[in-house]
């Protein structure tokens, strides 16, 4: 009789990251497909997904590919030759071989976000980590790639004229932290290849940064349990979702002091919304003022009074048709930069 011991499924020697935004069902499914039916590695997928909308992701990876997909579950252990799918409003991150499903602060605006699990897998698997990015727009997992490549491990994006939105691999591309490209129904072969290659590092020193970040991540909803100025100083800058103030956690980073964390492009991004948002409220508010400006003009009997509701209605209207004007000539919040 065999052991049963020797029946256990064997955890997995090496792990892969995906990180995919728009565009991504489509570049996830075609990557998918491709993957060896043999592969011994696990595979963890990160899709910015709206927190209240149902996922059928994993089903369609399942049907679309040779190895079996299902949605993660908190606490599992990580098998090889299984691809674990994210879920909508939680952190999707690898912690000793086992998956971690949190609701810890969102980064970038999302909930689960590439950072977090890229980061997470950096921390655990180290050089056996392998992280790929596919389409997408601004900049969520480029810096989980630069982390993959601090601890040893290797970086895969996909070729951005494969890429439905290619801004998410242009960035890392851009940033230095892709090892290699290759087009979304390609990366299964390449990964083949990175199973006969092991990266050689000497010790590494802990970092201390990325170590809090994940702990931050990987944290309960509204915990406080951790110190966010030991990440860095105050940056004089405001977080978008809470309004507390931002600590600069290097050039291009930032967190606020219950945990939101922002790349420099996504803060830039979330204050054009913030901008749009306003000119909005300011052209609805002249309108109505001009609106009951001129509804209590005709309660009044004629003379002075009259005569100033009436000047403020016009007033407003100007400033509303001139505004109206202004920004209809203006290009869209997010166009100039292509996002």
């Amino acid at each position: 009789m065999a052991n049963p011991q020797s029946a256990q499924p064997q955890r997995p020697r090496r792990l892969v990251a995906v990180g995919a935004s728009a565009g991504g069902v489509e570049a996830l499914t075609r990557m998918a497909a491709g993957l060896p039916a043999d592969l011994p590695y696990a595979v963890l997928v990160v899709l910015h997904m709206p927190p209240n909308a149902p996922s059928v992701l994993a089903r369609i990876l399942d049907r679309g590919g040779p190895l079996r997909a299902e949605a993660a579950v908190d606490g599992a252990p990580i098998m090889p030759g299984h691809i674990y799918v994210c879920l909508p409003d939680r952190h999707l991150m690898a912690h000793d071989s086992h998956l971690v499903l949190s609701q810890g602060p969102t980064e970038n605006g999302y909930r689960p976000a590439i950072n977090a699990l890229f980061r997470s897998v950096a921390l655990s698997f180290g050089p056996n980590a392998i992280g790929v990015l596919l389409s997408g727009v601004l900049d969520d997992g480029v810096l989980g790639a630069a982390a993959i490549r601090s601890r040893g491990g290797s970086t895969i994006v996909q070729n951005p004229d494969d890429a439905l939105f290619s801004a998410m691999p242009l960035n890392a591309i851009d940033a230095g932290v892709a090892d290699r490209q290759a087009d979304a129904g390609a990366i299964g072969p390449v990964l083949a290849e990175l199973l006969g290659q092991r990266n050689e590092v000497g010790d590494m020193e802990p970092d201390n940064t990325m170590e809090l970040e994940n702990r931050i991540a990987m944290g309960r909803r509204f915990s406080t349990t951790f110190d966010s100025e030991a990440l860095g100083p105050h940056s004089g800058y405001i977080c978008p979702d809470c309004n507390g103030s931002l600590i600069e956690v290097d050039s291009k980073s930032y967190r606020c002091h219950v945990g939101h964390a922002w790349t420099a492009d996504s803060l830039l991004k979330a204050r054009d919304s913030e901008i749009e948002g306003a000119l909005w409220i300011a052209l609805r508010s002249l309108r109505e003022k001009a609106k009951m400006s001129r509804r209590l003009a005709d309660t009044v009997g004629p003379g002075g009074m009259q005569q100033r509701y009436i000047d403020a209605a016009d007033e407003a209207d100007h400033a509303a048709t001139v505004l109206g004007e202004q920004l209809s000539k203006t290009p869209a919040v997010g166009e100039l930069r292509g996002t």
